[in-house]
C-alpha cells in the first residue's frame, strides 16, 4: 500500500495509506480526497493483477493495456482511454503549455506498436551479461520515453520495475519498491529521464536508478526488521493481556488491517460479539489500539494500530 501511495504522490495524488484503510473501513472523505484514495487503490489493483497475469508468461501488449485499464478505471483520467494506447500526439512540459514549449515530445502514435514491440522483446529476453537491475532501469526509462498512454505512464512504468525483477528471479515477489526515493528526489528523477532524450545520458540515469535501488533496499531492510520486532513484542503483550488462543489471530488482524471497525474482530475471528468487545476493551485500555472515532448510531467505533503506523510513516 505504501508503494501505491508514494508512486501516486509523484503524480500529485495526495492521500496516505492510513486514509486508504479508513475509507475501506467505511470512513467518508471529501470528494477530492476520496478520488485520491481511489487512485491509490487502483494502483494496488493494477500491480496485483499484473503480477497474477504475468506469472510464467511473457510481457505483452495485452498486459500493458490491462494494467492501464485497472489503473485508470473510474478515476480522474477515466476519460483518457483506459486500456488503450494513445492515438494522438502528446507532449511533456509545464501544465497547459503548447507543443512548442514542451520539454519532451514522445514518438508519434504511428510508431508506438513498433517501439513497444522492441521494448517487450528486450524485457522478455534477459541477457545474462546485463544485470537485471540495470535492465529494469532501461525498461522503465524506455517506457517513459515512449509514453504510450494518454495518462498514467509514470505509474505504469514504475509498476514494471518490480514485475520485471520477479520475472527474472531477482526477487521472489514484487516487493522492491523505489517510489519513496523517486518521490523524495522527484526533480532529479525527471531530469535524469529528460537527459536521456536530450543527450543520450544513459549512464547518468542508470547511476541514479541504482542509487535509488540501494537506498530503498537498505530502508526496506530496516523497515522489515522494525516490523518483525514490533510483531514479536506485541505477540508477547497480547498473550499476557488476553490469555487466549485467539491472541495470535488478533495480532495478525492488526498487522493485516491496521485501521478497522470494532465489529471487524467479531466477523473475522468468528467469535461472539460480547467476547470480541471484551478483547477490544482490553486492547484499548492497554494502549495497543486506539479509538480514532467513537461509535455513532449503528456505526461501530473506528480503531487504529498506531504503533505500526509510527514505523511505516517514517519510511
Amino acid at each position: 500500500m505504501k508503494e501505491a501511495e508514494l508512486s501516486s504522490r509523484i503524480e500529485g495524488t495526495i492521500a496516505t495509506a492510513n486514509e486508504v484503510y479508513q475509507q475501506q473501513a467505511g470512513e467518508r472523505f471529501e470528494p477530492e480526497k476520496s478520488a485520491d484514495i481511489h487512485e491509490i487503490l487502483n494502483y494496488r489493483s493494477a500491480l496485483r493483477t499484473a503480477g497474477q497475469m504475468l506469472g510464467s508468461n511473457s510481457f505483452t501488449l495485452h498486459l500493458l493495456r490491462q494494467m492501464h485499464q485497472n489503473l485508470m478505471q473510474g478515476v480522474r483520467g477515466a476519460d483518457k482511454n483506459p486500456g488503450k494506447f494513445r492515438e494522438t500526439q502528446n507532449w511533456i512540459g509545464p501544465r497547459g503549455c503548447a507543443i512548442e514549449q514542451a520539454t519532451y515530445v514522445p514518438p508519434s502514435p504511428i510508431a508506438l506498436h513498433g517501439l513497444l514491440g522492441q521494448l517487450l522483446e528486450f524485457a522478455n529476453n534477459h541477457d545474462d551479461s546485463l544485470d537485471p537491475i540495470v535492465q529494469a532501469a532501461i525498461i522503465h526509462a524506455q517506457f517513459e520515453l515512449i509514453h504510450p498512454f494518454d495518462d498514467g505512464n509514470g505509474r505504469i512504468g514504475r509498476i514494471l520495475i518490480p514485475l520485471f525483477l520477479v520475472k527474472t528471479g531477482s526477487i521472489v515477489s514484487p516487493s522492491l519498491y523505489i517510489s519513496s526515493y523517486l518521490e523524495t528526489h522527484r526533480d532529479e528523477y525527471y531530469q535524469r529521464l529528460e537527459n536521456i532524450s536530450i543527450n543520450g545520458d544513459w549512464l547518468g540515469w542508470i547511476k541514479f536508478f541504482l542509487t535509488a535501488v540501494v537506498n530503498q533496499s537498505e530502508n526496506n531492510l530496516i523497515l522489515v526488521r522494525k516490523i518483525n520486532e514490533l510483531y514479536e513484542r506485541k505477540k508477547r503483550e497480547i498473550s499476557d493481556l488476553l490469555h487466549s488462543d485467539q491472541g495470535i489471530y488478533i495480532l495478525d488482524l492488526l498487522f493485516d488491517t491496521p485501521v478497522f471497525r470494532a465489529n471487524e474482530l467479531h466477523r473475522r475471528l468468528n467469535i461472539q460479539r460480547q467476547r470480541a468487545a471484551q478483547y477490544i476493551r482490553a486492547l484499548k485500555n492497554s494502549g495497543i489500539i486506539t479509538e480514532t472515532r467513537p461509535s455513532s448510531g449503528s456505526r461501530p467505533a473506528l480503531l487504529s494500530f498506531d504503533d505500526l503506523w509510527k514505523i511505516t510513516d517514517r519510511q
